[in-house]
């Protein structure tokens, strides 16, 4: 009978309800008190428990952790069960001594006696209670306070009468009593925390399903086998994965190794968290999702997914994409795209005999003119929609920018490729484009060039067409020019177009140096040298590039307001650095390009820089051409008017190349002319250049303006520029370029002395001069 009730105990307290009986905690313990008194034979038993985890379930079933509490079982008197409960309970003192005391209590009314360590208190406060309710309770036993996990408990029983049969049939009535009721109670603290754990875990469970289903993105459970096992709401509502289906029947069997090594990585710990992104068919289309995986931390070691359908963003990207390699206006490829196709193609083993071809719109500006950028837009993407129709099928049409296009041909030699050319000329110049009444002529230039695979790169190829094309231009437009390296024309325009790739280099990489060149004066005092800035390209072994070779370069292609900007900002650091030689100098000359003239950007710049040098701007003299003064006129007489509130001099160089009409220095004020070395390197020896130069001179005189002659290789001619007049002489006579950071003093040294001969009063009448 004491085995089957234990038994019974432990199967109540550990499996909970038996047979799907829904007795509650507070049934189950007044069950286990009244095994307890039929097994001891006593009257009433009472058990305190606490459960002091503030984490516990909200089933009205199960019992409050947060307090403490009190069930007791009396076997003659359940009126009485209720009271004592009612009493106990609300005796906060007495449970909390009761729950904190680590002895076992025993009390005999008979020898009147308890132990020693018992607290009076507890006497006190029993017989109180015995006493209110008429109980006349003749013993009692209490076993310490058992604590298992988060459970308290501790057991009493309660006799009306000296002596219990059963504990009197043992040896040791009193150590029997207290060993039934320690086992006992630690027997229901151990069910208790239990059926405490697993109200707990259910709870949690319960959360975790609740949280589960609120989770705003779609999610699943993934057991072991990469099978679904369960779905949230937002899942059912999105995706058509049910229940039991296999993550890798979804997929196409391409991507499955990536989802394969990303359930790896999750589950052999690498990563606590591991994600791809995967195409699935929703319907009729593919749609993109970002499976992410990470544990579910249950015991059947389940993966959480969370899926994210990403397919706008690749919808964005795939657009982003066509637009980084196409061009907007006509959906061509760009030039990046261009460039990627012809770069696969050079590295292509095969070396598929192929041409490209830079194809330019003759006049395009014309149209942009007269008719707005609304009408070139509609003719390029005109242009467009022909050059696709008339070039072969696999053939590639690019815009790489404003009115230029690219082709590249494959299969292709000289001879198809000139077809090609020729059909395009043809066909474009028949092209009639009106717009608001307005009919524009349509023609174009294209250079063509054979791919070469020896070439290192690809802008050796695109260089040569380019180079063609510019020539094609150069010979009057609406014709093609197919690169021969053996033309001359064609050899001069593709190396002024490797030189402006230099330029471009040497700019970013400071690759440029100042060098100067005296201006000496003829008849004049000056203790300060008067010399040009020249520039000069270093190349990477230490040698210098003429500026006549990479300077037309420069014009040719729209590098030239660069260069001087290089050169005045380099110009004036070497001043501010070298003050004291900056102030010794009589005058600095420093060359504007006729590009420069017509860049309000460079203008802008300019203006602003020679504000923040106070110091150094008076000592400048800006030389300008004569053709660019007389092919801008405006501009030039603009500069004028910006450097003369700064002091700075006006130059004009190569006077007499454009030697046609004295009419513009009307208009220019300028304080130098320099007269073309033309005139000069032969004057002792030519009539017709004395006569010109002694012209000049006198024009100067008359005009108020001084007269430098270049190309000044003798002193020969340097005694006769002296003698009929002229101010100042440059050439090799006098000193060569030199560099500027070798100049160490501003202090200038004679180049001729007073006994150079006279010109006499016959010729100079001779030659038309005046006193």
């Amino acid at each position: 009978m004491a085995d089957s009730t234990q038994q019974l105990l432990k199967r109540v307290f550990t499996n909970g309800p038996i047979e799907g009986n829904n007795t509650s905690v507070l049934e189950l313990l007044n069950s286990a008190l009244k095994l307890v008194c039929t097994r001891l034979e006593c009257s009433a038993a009472f058990v305190i428990t606490s459960q002091f985890d503030k984490v516990f379930a909200v089933d009205s079933d199960v019992i409050d952790t947060t307090e403490q509490q009190c069930v007791s079982y009396f076997s003659h008197s359940p009126d009485v069960q209720v009271l004592f409960n009612q009493s106990i309970n609300n005796n906060r003192q007495l449970c909390e001594t009761l729950l904190t005391h680590p002895h076992p209590i025993n009390y005999s009314a008979a020898d009147n006696k308890s132990a020693s360590t018992t607290p009076p208190l507890i006497f006190e406060d029993l017989q109180q209670t015995f006493s209110s309710l008429k109980i006349d309770c003749k013993r009692f036993v209490i076993s310490p306070v058992i604590r298992v996990g988060n459970v308290k408990v501790v057991l009493a029983t309660l006799c009306v009468a000296d002596k219990t049969t059963i504990a009197e049939q043992q040896s040791d009535p009193e150590a029997f009593i207290n060993k039934f009721l320690d086992d006992t109670a630690y027997q229901l603290a151990s069910s208790l925390e239990l059926r405490r754990l697993a109200v707990v875990l259910d709870s949690k469970d319960k959360q975790y399903q609740e949280l589960f289903q609120l989770l705003p993105m779609a999610s699943s459970l993934v057991d072991l086998h990469n099978n679904v096992v369960l779905l949230n709401d937002v899942w059912q509502s999105t995706l058509s994965i049910k229940v039991n289906d296999n993550l890798f029947d979804l997929l196409r069997p391409e991507d499955h190794p990536l989802l394969n090594d990303t359930l790896h990585i999750v589950r052999e710990g690498i990563l606590r968290q591991a994600w791809c992104e995967i195409p699935l068919k929703n319907g009729i289309k593919n749609h993109w999702y970002k499976f992410s995986f990470c544990h579910a931390l249950n015991r059947q070691q389940q993966l959480l997914l969370i899926v994210e359908d990403v397919t706008e963003r690749y919808r964005l990207a795939d657009e982003l994409s066509f637009h980084s390699n196409h061009d907007v206006l006509t959906g061509l490829p760009n030039r990046l795209q261009f460039e990627n196709m012809l770069d696969e193609l050079q590295k292509d083993d095969d070396h598929v005999p192929a041409c490209i071809a830079f194809l330019d719109l003759d006049q395009f500006q014309v149209v942009n003119d007269l008719s707005g950028h609304q009408a070139g837009d509609l003719l390029l993407q005109q242009v467009a929609t022909r050059l696709k129709q008339l070039l072969r099928k696999g053939d590639v049409v690019a815009r790489l920018g404003g009115d230029e296009f690219g082709l590249l041909m494959h299969y292709s030699d000289a001879t198809s490729a000139q077809l090609v050319a020729k059909r395009i000329c043809q066909q474009l110049f028949g092209h009639e484009f009106t717009w608001k009444g307005i009919k524009h002529n349509v023609s174009a230039s294209i250079g063509l060039a054979q791919v070469d695979y020896d070439d290192p790169d690809i802008y050796g190829v695109m260089s040569k067409a380019d180079a063609a094309c510019r020539l094609a231009k150069e010979e009057g437009r609406n014709r093609w020019h197919f690169y021969n390296p053996d033309d001359p024309q064609m050899h001069t325009m593709y190396n002024q177009m490797l030189a402006s790739v230099d330029i471009t280099g040497a700019l970013a990489l400071n690759q440029f140096e100042l060098f100067y060149q005296l201006i000496e004066p003829l008849d004049k005092k000056e203790n300060g040298i008067h010399m040009e800035i020249l520039l000069r390209m270093v190349q990477s072994d230490g040698t210098y590039v003429s500026p006549g070779i990479f300077l037309p370069a420069a014009e040719r292609y729209n590098l030239a307001s660069r260069v001087d900007s290089w050169v005045i900002d380099n110009l004036l650091k070497w001043g501010s650095d070298n003050l004291e030689i900056w102030r010794q100098l009589s005058m600095v000359s420093v060359n504007l390009s006729a590009m420069s003239l017509a860049d309000q950007k460079f203008m802008s710049w300019l203006e602003m820089r020679l504000m923040v040098e106070p110091e150094l701007v008076d000592k400048l003299c800006f030389e300008i051409t004569e053709t660019a003064a007389v092919s801008q006129l405006d501009q030039a007489t603009g500069l004028i008017d910006l450097l003369k509130p700064f002091g700075c001099k006006l130059a004009l160089d190569d006077f007499g190349s454009g030697f046609s009409s004295f009419a513009y220095l009307k208009c220019l004020n300028v304080d130098y002319v320099k007269i073309d070395g033309q005139f000069v390197v032969n004057l002792c020896s030519n009539r017709s250049d004395k006569a010109i130069v002694a012209a000049i001179c006198q024009l100067g005189k008359d005009m108020n303006f001084e007269v430098i002659a270049e190309f000044v290789e003798n002193t020969d001619i340097g005694e006769y520029l002296r003698n009929i007049g002229v101010d100042y002489a440059q050439g090799y006579a006098i000193n060569k370029p030199t560099r500027l950071a070798e100049l160490t003093s501003g202090i200038r040294t004679p180049w001729l002395t007073d006994s150079i001969s006279i010109v006499t009063t016959e010729e100079r009448q001779a030659l038309g001069l005046t006193d």
